[in-house]
This record gives C-alpha cells, sequence and structure tokens, in this order.
C-alpha cells in the first residue's frame, strides 16, 4: 500500500515538471512542437552547465567574506557579499545572451521557432 500511495504522490504531488517547469511560459509557449521544446531545453541545459560552476567559482573566490586574501593581506577583510545576486544574474544573462547569439547563428529555424521566448531563459 505504501508503494501505491509514493507512485501516485511521485507523479500527480510532487512531480517536477507540474511543480515547477509547467509554470514556465517559455516552456509552455514552445512544447507545442518536439523539436523546439528539445532546443530550448539543450539551451537550458547549456546555460546551467555552464554558470552554475562559473557562479561557484565566483562565490568562493570574489564575494564570500575574505575571499580575496587571494589577491593579498590587505583586501582579506573586503566583504563583496552584497553584490552576490548582482553576479549571479548577470552572469545568467551573459550566457543566455550568448547562446542566443549561437542559435541564431547556428540555426535560424530554431531561433524564428523559439522567438521571445529564447531570452526569456533568465
Amino acid at each position: 500500500m505504501e508503494h501505491i500511495e509514493l507512485f501516485f504522490k511521485s507523479i500527480f504531488i510532487d512531480n517536477m515538471v507540474f511543480a515547477t517547469f509547467l509554470g514556465m511560459c517559455s516552456y509552455l509557449a514552445v512544447s507545442k512542437k518536439v523539436s523546439t521544446a528539445v532546443g530550448l531545453g539543450a539551451a537550458v541545459i547549456f546555460v546551467l552547465a555552464i554558470t552554475v560552476p562559473l557562479n561557484w567559482m565566483l562565490d568562493q573566490y570574489i564575494l564570500q567574506p575574505g575571499a580575496l586574501k587571494w589577491l593579498g593581506a590587505e583586501y582579506a577583510s573586503y566583504d563583496l557579499s552584497f553584490l552576490s545576486f548582482i553576479m549571479f544574474i548577470a552572469t545568467i544573462a551573459t550566457m543566455v545572451q550568448l547562446v542566443e547569439i549561437i542559435v541564431e547563428k547556428f540555426s535560424p529555424s530554431l531561433y524564428n521557432s523559439l522567438g521571445i521566448f529564447l531570452p526569456l531563459m533568465r
């Protein structure tokens, strides 16, 4: 009985697609055709694969309190943690813009089918 409850809960209640992705307007807009949805999915995966390690490095080596000690002892007391959200947003926005330029250059049909929803990945 417990397994049946877990099965239905994982499909209808705690389903990641239902909980998060169906709320995204870009997912709903481009999911009419499989090729367009796969293209947007690949773009999102590429952006996340690049920005997650980059944001971690920015956080560890620049934004944490005392993280600038690798520059010298006089910089060890600097705390740039107030810039964390700005840096994370800027990193993601930069990568989304780069993906948009690459998709426009190498796959104009995908770029045209994604339309305005490609920059909305941010």
